[in-house]
């Protein structure tokens, strides 16, 4: 039976994604075989798995951290908001449709929470150690009752507890002891020690505080973890605004964006900027439209900012224009949603840069894929028989239109799947502007490089999933220089292989 070790923060964003990343690659280091988990993860950054599945992409990272197979096991529950009332729960992988957060209290939480003791069980039976994230912060007080991710799920696994906080953005030393003051008491007893994130300075000025804190808050501080480039590693459900105004490539930052690090790759290799109204868009060479969870309402804000007459002038002008699933399909000519799957029920117009229209139907599309580019896509030059990988995760099925409109009325990529095969993206008629379902896309080096010889710039010299490995062997490295390892290996019982 594995041993399990887990990491909540004082606050979101203080790196517990991260650290336990950090955590599975030491372990594994060790000769280990690990499994990351988080019982319910809220974002909408999510990666599919082998088997179809939908869980959030911080899994998947600690996954490869782990040099494990990531399944919807490690993030039996995914929440992917909508709206600030509603979100779409996601169980084990397959979408169990919209929520409010009252309702899903009423109606699911029970299930979740069976489904996510299940899990774990299937985790510990098959592996020796799972580095469990909480979430958000275990003093939560007015959630407490509600939980499933944090003390609950401690008790539920025998977990040491390992409390990170961020000094990075202040306030770190008064967030430990107020964390550890609105804990209960058999709460505060699983905790086992603090860990200082994100430090930058003079270690020895920190020091006394440090001193203080363990006196103050009954805690062993295991170390301090020195602020790291950690830009190769997605982000778990917060889009940092990088680039400047003068970079080349516009990324529009929708309101409910999803899946915004399909650019990470990109914005490594080409300067990128994200912007949220028309005149941000002067000067650009080419605009994204990346995915959405709410398409039609963020449609709707294309138009009400500017921003989507922006977009068609700079079609119109031979700039180059790319949408990445909802952003393909607001490309289209017409969004058309029946049974209200996506947004509300209705039919509405798209930007009409591409000669396809969407219908949304169940169930959710969910796979990963093997793109073959099996027509030239002129913003993309030189991918012509290449293969790509990367996954879908839609519920619009695109059609053409044979109603005259420009374009070539040819999909130019064809998937494989476990499915079978499938075609895919658009192109119009002048050729500068392309849209698919194909996240990941610029995961590969090819798509990267083909989008640098558009800019007339040359290929990359090193590939981001290879600078990613790289950052997460830099996270191992630090972990270990800078965490009192010997103390968290005894903590579990178990042998410190290094």
């Amino acid at each position: 039976m594995a041993v399990a070790l887990m990491i909540q923060g004082t606050a979101s964003h203080v790196g517990k994604s991260i650290v336990a990343a950090g955590l599975c690659r030491v372990f594994s280091d060790m000769g280990y075989r690990v499994a990351p988990f988080k019982s319910q993860n809220m974002s909408l950054n999510s990666f599919v798995t082998r088997d179809g599945g939908e869980i959030a992409r911080a899994q998947e990272l600690q996954a490869r951290a782990a040099r494990v197979e990531p399944t919807v096991l490690m993030n039996p529950v995914l929440v992917k908001p909508k709206d600030n009332m509603r979100a779409e729960v996601i169980m084990l992988g397959k979408s169990e449709g919209d929520y409010s957060a009252m309702r899903y209290v009423k109606d699911a939480r029970s299930r979740a929470l069976e489904l996510i003791k299940q899990s774990y069980v299937d985790l510990e039976r098959d592996y020796d150690i799972v580095v469990i994230e909480g979430a958000g912060s275990p003093a939560e007080i007015n959630l407490r009752k509600y939980d499933i991710c944090n003390m609950k799920v401690a008790r539920m696994s025998s977990s040491a507890v390992l409390l990170v906080a961020d000094i990075d953005t202040g306030g770190a030393l008064a967030s430990v002891v107020g964390t550890l003051e609105l804990l209960r008491p058999s709460e505060r007893e699983m905790v086992r020690g603090v860990v200082i994130n994100k430090f930058r300075g003079d270690l020895d000025l920190l020091k006394p505080g440090l001193t203080i804190l363990e006196k103050k808050g009954g805690k062993k501080v295991l170390g301090v973890l020195p602020f790291m480039d950690c830009s190769c590693l997605d982000e778990e459900d917060t889009l940092r605004d990088y680039g400047s105004p003068g970079a080349r490539i516009a990324v529009v930052k929708l309101p409910h964006t999803s899946n915004f690090t399909d650019f990470t790759p990109l914005a490594r290799a080409v300067r990128v900027r994200w912007i949220r109204s028309a005149s941000e868009l002067e000067g650009a060479e080419a605009v994204i439209l990346p995915g959405s969870r709410n398409t039609y309402s963020d449609l709707k804000w294309l138009r009400e900012s500017g921003i989507a007459e922006a977009v068609s002038g700079m079609a119109a002008s031979g700039a180059v224009v790319i949408g990445i699933c909802g952003g393909y399909q607001m490309l289209g000519d017409k969004l058309i949603d029946p049974e209200g799957l996506e947004s509300h029920t209705g039919e509405y117009e798209g930007l009409g840069l591409l000669p396809v229209q969407t219908i949304y139907r169940s169930p959710k599309t969910t796979r990963q894929v093997k793109a073959t580019v099996s027509r030239d896509i002129p913003v993309l030059p030189g991918l012509l028989g290449k293969v790509l990988t990367g996954y879908e995760i839609h519920t619009g099925r695109v059609e053409f239109l044979h109603n005259g409109n420009a374009g070539t009325g040819q999909a130019p990529m064809s998937f494989s799947h476990t499915g079978g095969k499938s075609e895919d993206g658009a192109v119009n008629a002048a050729g500068n502007v392309f849209g698919t379902h194909l996240h990941g896309l610029f995961d590969n080096p090819a798509a990267v490089d083909a989008f640098r010889a558009r800019l007339d710039m040359e290929p990359v010299a090193e590939s981001y999933l290879e600078l990613a490995e790289r950052n997460i062997e830099d996270l191992g490295v630090s972990i270990r220089e800078n965490l009192n390892m010997e103390y968290i290996c005894d903590v579990l019982g178990i042998k410190n292989r290094t």
